[in-house]
């Protein structure tokens, strides 16, 4: 299912998306870095996680991972990775595919690329085009890397279970512009947490096949089916809608408005709906604020009951204000010279 031409079937078409321009930026990087045989790109790496091994020569090994499909291509990739990694030699990979189960189907992934080392470790890659300025970048931006290049790290891990001598790397390769230019320059990002935290996520989702099992008979989400018709096949499939899900998925604006007309917190973030405990509406968080709901030795409902009576004493307290300035504004206009009045 394409949720990008089910969200326009809807009527809820997501209008983000990475400008032609910034694709056409991002590639030209991508093949800088990865000219002559990936030279700069193994320099950088041997740089920073090079170890004790020599450094990379003429005669890394650049595989062809060329197959029919994602799977033969995921195939070809674990072959090419278990030759490596018998070769003793350094490799690599350019644009391999790697597949990785999600609740209970297959999932393929393509990172930007994987290095092996002669010491039987791999090395995970990512190349983005944002700017590293003085040897740092944008947090948020490194962090949405690092999460993509967990994934990739749990991918590799099930290839390396079964490959001898095998160890997959815990700190990743991100390859970034230097400052202003389109130089080339790295940094090492341990991405340890990421995994641990995706690893958790993906063993509680819901198989594909139970949430299957749990749908009413004979429905569809077939775009050509009439709007209303999807929309009711959507709401047997709740949504986890949170502000993040902008960036990442094309389903996300129509999710919002639904979180939205039901006035459920978690269009305010995560973070808000962790806070909030038991009250799960917007309305309900305002009654509970004003002392209509909710139980007072609840401790989030205490925390709210306080924020408001802090609003209104604020509130009060700049009304005084506003009325002082106001009559001292009218009682200096009044006794100003009658000069000066009529200069002004």
């Amino acid at each position: 299912m394409d949720k990008g031409v089910l969200a326009t079937a809807l009527g809820s078409p997501a209008p983000f998306g990475q400008s032609q321009f910034a694709f056409m930026r991002g590639n030209a990087f991508e093949a800088k870095v990865k000219a002559d045989g990936g030279a700069e790109l193994l320099r950088l790496l041997y740089e920073r996680l090079g170890g004790s091994s020599p450094a990379p020569g003429p005669d890394v090994a650049t595989p062809d991972l060329s197959a029919a499909g994602p799977e033969g291509r995921a195939a070809r990739t674990a072959l090419a990775l278990r030759e490596a990694t018998a070769a003793g030699g350094w490799a690599l990979l350019d644009h391999p595919m790697l597949a990785l189960e999600v609740a209970g189907s297959p999932a393929y992934l393509e990172p930007d690329a994987v290095v092996v080392h002669p010491d039987g470790r791999w090395t995970v890659v990512e190349i983005k085009s944002f700017p590293m300025i003085d040897a740092s970048a944008d947090a948020s931006k490194v962090g949405a890397a690092a999460r993509q290049a967990a994934v990739y790290v749990l991918a590799l891990e099930r290839v390396a279970a079964v490959t001898a001598g095998a160890e997959v790397g815990q700190r990743v390769l991100l390859v970034c512009p230097k400052d202003f230019s389109n130089l080339p320059t790295a940094s090492v990002v341990d991405v340890r947490k990421q995994r641990a935290v995706t690893r958790r996520q993906l063993a509680r989702l819901t198989r594909i096949e139970e949430i299957a099992a749990g749908l009413p008979e004979g429905m569809t989400f077939d775009p050509a089916c009439p709007s209303e018709e999807l929309d009711a096949a959507l709401a047997a499939v709740p949504p986890a809608y949170a502000p993040e899900c902008l960036a990442a998925c094309e389903l996300a604006f129509h999710c919002r408005a639904k979180s939205r007309a039901e006035g459920a917190v978690e269009a305010l973030g995560r973070s808000v709906r962790g806070e909030l405990g038991g009250l799960t509406t917007v309305a309900g968080v305002l009654a509970a604020a004003a002392g209509k709901e909710g139980d007072p030795a609840d401790p989030t409902v205490a925390a709210l009951r306080r924020a408001a009576a802090l609003r209104a004493e604020a509130l009060e307290s700049s009304a005084v204000l506003r009325a002082g300035a106001r009559e001292a504004a009218a009682v200096a206009g009044a006794a100003a010279p009658e000069g000066a009045a009529a200069c002004r």
